[in-house]
């Protein structure tokens, strides 16, 4: 294809006169891998086609949402329906009620929620909350995991554990995020010494339980339960960043998973978005009753949004949440990814390349390593080139996974078993090179 018939191409030039960078969230650029990004004319199940008409199968699925595949007929229909009533309203609707009544149904920990637009915008306000319900100003929070964009959560871990974090975005003033404490994530010792520093002062902790944005990091079992066990003892907030494992990685999230290890394990507060979206504007934040009613109008935590409950967003919600809880859904979306995650892992062993794997229901990870990292600093060290070469050999075979080491992958319930075979071949081949 050449420069006057790439389409996407001519897409990316025109998009980098208007948009910085060319895009509407930095990973969609292709600058850790190089290349162009593909602009997207449609999708459908478990594909997407770009402006040149070139089909790809699709481990993305908008970065977590599209647990159905795209454009499942039950969702649309709903959206579609809900769209011919209005588009945004400014006031309650019932559906907003269903909706929050559905994800308490599906999470025990929270009593009430309060929907929100972004997974950014509820983990901002999950802060404020636990703030203000504490009276507490510090925060614990671990490096690698990600909590959207506000500026008291862009930080990198400080000097040493007496010393707060640093801004890992310009426009971030180091006053701003003096109060944030970033810890290495699975570091017990760590853990155990900040709280013996900082424990009467923490209004929270907040935790990714599996970690996407450095690929896919879990949490041990022994390191969550002391999360919990700390919080509960200095009265500091356990704060459950679950926008991307919840109902992602099973249908209760993260931590009723961590549930069946540790016995009556809970947050205090849940931060959710992404799948309770079904790919609409759509996130939310929730826990116990007593401390989400700190929250305006009941109580002094001011939090509010012109778009929150969206009506077709909550209708594209609802729609999805019915279809997962479908007996034998997370069963069959499990054996899925870990068919995909065993293939690319045989794949690998085959060629002789380095290659370590895992998942949790419709989300995985894969790492140029034999054996799986535990935190950041260790997926820092992934040969960058390598993967480069892995995802290029990938995309040009029609198999698209995130532009970026960094990012975790995504299984849906559209993706076939023939899905699955031809990106086990592509991936026998790309192998071969590496």
């Amino acid at each position: 294809m050449t420069h006057d018939t790439d389409r996407n191409l001519q897409l990316f030039q025109r998009a980098q006169k208007v948009i910085p960078g060319g895009v509407n969230s930095p990973v969609r650029a292709f600058k850790a891998v190089g290349g162009t990004p593909r602009f997207v004319q449609r999708a459908q199940g478990a594909y997407f086609w770009d402006a040149n008409g070139q089909r790809y199968i699709d481990y993305i699925g908008s970065w977590g949402p599209m647990i159905l595949g795209h454009g499942h007929p039950a969702v649309v229909n709903a959206v579609q329906s809900a769209a011919l009533e209005g588009f945004s309203f400014g006031a309650p609707t019932e559906r907003e009620v269903e909706l929050a009544e559905q994800i308490l149904e599906l999470v025990p920990s929270m009593q009430m929620v309060r929907l929100v637009s972004s997974g950014t915008e509820a983990g901002m306000s999950a802060i404020r909350l636990a703030r203000g319900a504490t009276g507490r100003s510090k925060l614990i929070k671990f490096e690698g995991c990600y909590h959207g964009h506000a500026d008291a959560l862009l930080v990198k871990a400080g000097s040493g554990l007496a010393t707060f974090g640093n801004p890992t975005s310009a426009g971030v003033p180091p006053e701003v995020v003096q109060h944030t404490l970033v810890l290495e994530y699975n570091n017990l010792a760590q853990l155990e010494e900040a709280f013996a520093l900082h424990g009467k002062d923490l209004a929270c902790l907040i935790i990714e339980p599996i970690a996407g944005n450095m690929n896919f990091v879990r949490a041990s079992v022994a390191f969550m339960q002391r999360c919990r066990e700390l919080c509960t003892q200095y009265g500091a907030l356990f704060v459950f960043d679950e926008v991307m494992t919840g109902f992602r990685v099973a249908l209760g999230g993260a931590q009723s998973v961590y549930a069946k290890s540790i016995p009556g394990f809970e947050p205090d507060l849940t931060v959710l978005g992404k799948v309770i979206g079904g790919g609409m504007p759509l996130a939310a934040f929730g826990g116990k009753r007593a401390v989400m009613e700190q929250l305006a109008p009941l109580g002094p935590v001011y939090q509010a949004g012109t778009l929150s409950g969206n009506p077709v967003a909550t209708a594209c919600g609802l729609a999805t949440l019915r279809e997962i809880r479908t007996p034998g859904f997370y069963e069959s979306l499990e054996a899925k990814t870990r068919r995909l995650m065993a293939g690319l892992k045989g794949a690998a062993l085959q060629a002789g390349v380095p290659f370590s794997v895992d998942s949790e229901g419709g989300m995985f990870g894969f790492f140029l390593f034999d054996a799986l990292p535990q935190n950041y600093a260790k997926v820092m060290t992934t040969n960058g080139k390598q993967f480069n070469t892995l995802f290029h050999g990938m995309l040009d075979r029609g198999v698209y996974f995130a532009p970026a080491l960094y990012e975790a992958g995504f299984m849906s319930a559209a993706h076939s078993e023939d899905d699955i075979a031809a990106t086990i071949e592509a991936a026998t081949e790309v192998f071969k090179k590496l």
